[in-house]
């Protein structure tokens, strides 16, 4: 399962996201930045859960788990460009891979029935 297109298109966003962050200036590196990579990891993390998850209920859980770090990686991308410590390029390119990995993770969520 971890070659699936979400684990790749997830991967692709921790690559791209990783170094751009190791750039922030000094005073956004311990918050922001930090936040960002924690966030994206947490991301992986749930999704890696959800494919580990034995029942309904844990994979619905992970998959939840899933969605708010998705949710809150966006709105910590849109304070970085916002704070212009994210170019606007970058901002579109990252708000492109999010979008990607929002889609097949409510494609997942809706196959196994734990939308809403």
């Amino acid at each position: 399962m971890p070659d699936s297109p979400i684990f790749v298109k997830t991967y692709d966003l921790i690559a791209w996201l990783v170094p751009r962050t190791l750039k922030f200036p000094r005073e956004h590196r311990l918050g922001l930045a930090a936040r960002l990579q924690t966030c994206v990891y947490d991301l992986q993390r749930a999704l890696l859960a959800a494919v580990k998850a034995v029942g309904t209920t844990a994979r619905a859980e992970a998959l939840r788990q899933a969605d708010i770090a998705l949710s809150e990686l966006r709105l910590l991308l849109r304070l970085a460009a916002d704070l212009n410590v994210l170019e606007r390029r970058g901002h579109e390119h990252a708000a492109r891979l999010t979008e990607e990995v929002g889609k097949l993770l409510g494609a997942w969520q809706k196959k196994c029935g734990t939308t809403g």
